[in-house]
């Protein structure tokens, strides 16, 4: 399938499956341990990624398999909105579902895939793999630099 000019800026439920993938950044913040505060329903980050991820290119080395290999990965579906939440507030899915505009070091703005490692949105070289640290100890593992980053304006 191809992709229809600045398809981005159309509703998720609109995109081919070829859009679709594409609107992905690969920044692997998906990939990090999130907790839910249960008293306010805030979801926080860890800096602790999931085994599945290379962190070289922030890509899953198990992609169509990732549901059956890690039960809890996030599926998205522009059917199911209420996920997006587990996203963070950079990731063009949920600025789409929102009705928000891509920043502007997102891949399909920049044109360079890079971008997204110089605004500082990768997780690559800022965590750690799961299969190093005590199941016990990931929720301690908070990720400030996901709260304390501040993206560049919005296109």
């Amino acid at each position: 399938m191809n992709k229809r000019p600045e398809f981005w800026q159309l509703p998720l439920d609109q995109l081919n499956r070829t859009e679709w993938e594409a609107l992905c950044d690969n920044c692997a913040r998906c990939c990090l341990h999130k907790f839910e505060d249960e008293d306010t329903e805030e979801v926080h980050y860890t800096d602790v990624v999931c085994d599945l991820l290379d962190q070289s290119n922030c890509h899953c080395t198990d992609y169509p398999n990732r549901q059956t290999r890690v039960p809890d990965c996030l599926q998205l579906s522009p059917d199911e909105p209420e996920v997006f939440r587990w996203l963070p507030d950079t990731c063009a899915y949920r600025l789409r579902s929102e009705n928000k505009p891509l920043y502007d070091w997102h891949p399909l703005i920049s044109g360079r895939s890079q971008s997204v490692e110089e605004a500082g949105i990768s997780v690559s070289g800022q965590c750690v793999m799961e299969s190093y640290i005590h199941p016990d100890e990931i929720e301690l593992r908070h990720a400030s630099w996901i709260e304390c980053s501040t993206p560049t304006k919005r296109s």
